[in-house]
């Protein structure tokens, strides 16, 4: 992350020290050019937008009553002139400056790619922003910032003047439609290049739109050649994860930038009226890269003045004197891992599914270790903690000592363990275990014989859509699929790690073509992860529930849920948080009469699941074990 000013820098210089409103500016500039750069991708005006920003800041600094609230207000600032010049765009007869005389600085897309030095996925994922609707690259800009780590997502909603819950829907949307855009960059640079997409392509200029992302992207869900394109997608939060800041390039002074900046702020010579005015020479050193004091300027014309000059001095600093503020740092495209659903970035998962003996082993979350709750941390509300047996309540079983006795005092109706039986876990006579065939090795008659054994029911592939879990083409999964039909049980689907209810995502895909067979699916199974650790939550995670429900019109089981944020801090939520979560969602899943089970991941909390698991030992529950306990 860019180094920013904390807040006594903001107080010294909404006081009117120079020395901090040069540190001020030269600190959050960067920040402001990455939102603006991304948002008004493809456009000349960016320069401008960014420096109208700062006028604005420095304009008004003074009547910024909380100080920690500077970025935020920033953010809001930003976005708000963002808006401005896509509606005076919209009102021009030629809202898009031609690729021939656009200044190549202007591309955002291909700053990022060459001064990140961005490869593989990543430079996909960058690529693919040129097809984004112009709302969503608005929000791409802030989301962007939140999956680095360079924003809050209370941020994103103070900017965006929406609910939480209204964001989280927004953001979403925003993520399937870059999904497919990377899907669409895929297709059109495939060697050897699908011939049927050629012809389709044939009359296209050449320029990404959303009528021509529309027309690739079905054609790409429609052709066998071209369909494998939605395989192996890293989830954009791994690759945006850790990544700095663009730098701010030289064009962001150059050609007139100061001129137009002095005149916004009425005028560079001859303003400084009784200071000595700021000299034709100094705007040239400005021009030509040297650093302007600060001090000196204020000196010389008074703050006043100086605040609207220092947009240009600053700018220059931030470049040529400041760049080490802005460190650059790449790493190989992270492997494909699980993410969520709705509004979770997730990362590294834990390793709760071992392909070879998915019995023996428990999770491994990250090993970074997450902050502990600062000493201010509400403490969990008081729960009832009478375990109420549910038929519909469930918990995922890693290796674990008193599993058996933890079954029993948390009131589970069921558990299963990413496995075909329980032989190294055996639950109470009560609690039923429900097995998994757990990936395409797992597709033999040995484990299918191991399966039928323990009841009624089957779970189906983990994971397929995802790198490191069972890692499937839909089309693997169909072939296998009358195999665990032929079993006779009860079967619910493969469990996807997000996008459920996407149309044309990995499920919608599979269950389309299951219908197409004749198969057999006789529920949905779901996973879902979520990184708002507000009271917010329960609903983003009921209402995707809701949408998969919608979409298939089938039972539910959630065979895996949480809070978890594996791309920032803190990755865990406090235990009354988790409480809070656990009391809603249970709550809205036993009102939802289509939810047949749920299963919370998971029981054991020692080791590395200490911060989200449910029991310490057979009778020991964590505040949010409790919770769970005392749910229906």
């Amino acid at each position: 992350m860019a180094e920013q000013p904390d807040i006594t820098v903001v107080i010294a210089a909404r006081a009117g020290d120079p020395v901090a409103v040069d540190r001020l500016v030269a600190g959050y500039l960067p920040l402001v050019y990455t939102i603006v750069g991304r948002a008004l991708e493809g456009h000349a005006d960016v320069d401008d937008v960014v420096q109208d920003v700062m006028l604005r800041v420095l304009r008004n600094l003074g009547d910024l009553r909380d100080p920690e609230a500077f970025r935020s207000w920033l953010v809001a600032i930003t976005v708000r002139q963002v808006r401005e010049r896509f509606r005076a765009r919209r009102g021009a007869p030629e809202a898009l400056v031609h690729e021939d005389v656009r200044d190549p600085g202007a591309d955002f897309t291909d700053l990022a790619i060459t001064r990140l030095e961005l490869s593989g996925q990543r430079r996909e994922t960058a690529e693919a922003t040129r097809w984004l609707d112009e709302d969503n690259r608005e929000l791409l800009s802030l989301w962007w910032l939140e999956a680095s780590g360079e924003l809050t997502r209370d941020e994103i909603v103070e900017a965006t003047e929406v609910t939480r819950q209204h964001a989280a829907v927004r953001i979403q949307r925003m993520k399937g439609q870059l999904e497919t855009a990377r899907v669409v960059v895929r297709s059109l640079v495939a060697t050897p290049p699908c011939p049927d997409l050629q012809v389709l392509t044939a009359e296209w200029d050449g320029r990404p739109s959303p009528l021509w992302r529309k027309r690739i992207a079905r054609h790409t869900r429609e052709c066998r050649y071209c369909s494998p394109a939605w395989n192996g997608l890293v989830a954009a939060e791994r690759l945006l994860a850790g990544m700095a800041l663009v730098p701010l390039p030289a064009g962001l002074l150059g050609k007139g930038a100061l001129a137009s900046l002095g005149a916004s702020g009425g005028g560079l010579a001859g303003a400084g009226a009784g200071g000595g005015g700021l000299t034709g020479g100094s705007v040239g050193a400005a021009k030509a890269g040297t650093a302007i004091s600060a001090k000196h300027v204020a000196a010389k014309v008074g703050f006043s003045l100086s605040r609207k000059v220092l947009t240009a001095a600053l700018s220059t600093t931030a470049v040529a004197g400041g760049a080490a503020a802005v460190v650059v740092t790449q790493k190989a495209d992270p492997p494909p891992v699980t993410t969520a659903a709705v509004v979770a970035p997730k990362t590294t998962p834990p390793t709760r599914t071992p392909k070879a003996a998915p019995t023996s082993a428990k999770p491994s979350p990250s090993k970074t270790a997450a902050p502990k709750p600062k000493p201010t941390t509400p403490k969990a509300p008081p729960v009832v903690i009478t375990a109420k047996a549910s038929k519909k309540k469930g918990v995922g079983v890693w290796e674990f000592a008193p599993a058996k006795a933890a079954l029993d005092d948390v009131g589970a109706g069921w558990y299963y363990n990413w496995s075909s039986n329980n032989r190294s876990m055996p639950g109470p006579a009560d609690v039923e275990f429900v097995p998994m065939i757990w990936g395409q090795k797992n597709v033999t008659d040995a484990t299918l014989a191991e399966a039928k054994k323990e009841g009624d029911v089957l779970l189906g592939f983990n994971e397929p859509d995802m790198g490191g879990q069972a890692n499937m083409t839909v089309e693997a999964a169909l072939d296998a699929w009358p195999k665990l039909q032929a079993n006779g049980q009860r079967l619910g689907s493969p469990a996807v790690a997000f996008g459920g209810d996407t149309k044309g995502g990995w499920l919608d895909r599979f269950m389309t073509g299951a219908e197409q067979k004749g198969y057999r699916v006789d529920f949905i199974t779901l996973h879902w992860y979520g990184s708002d650790f507000s009271a917010a939550a329960v609903d983003q995670f009921l209402g995707y529930v809701d949408a998969v429900h919608r979409r298939y019109n089938k039972p539910i089981w959630v065979t895996e849920y949480g809070l978890m944020n594996f791309s920032g801090t803190p990755k865990y939520p406090a235990q009354a948080q988790l409480v809070t979560f656990i009391n809603g969602t249970t709550q809205g899943m036993k009102k939802r009469s289509y939810v047949e089970r749920y299963a919370w991941f998971g029981l054991p909390a020692v080791g590395d699941s200490v911060d989200f698991g449910l029991y310490k030992d057979g009778d020991s529950p964590t505040e949010a074990g409790k919770a769970y306990r005392a749910a229906g």
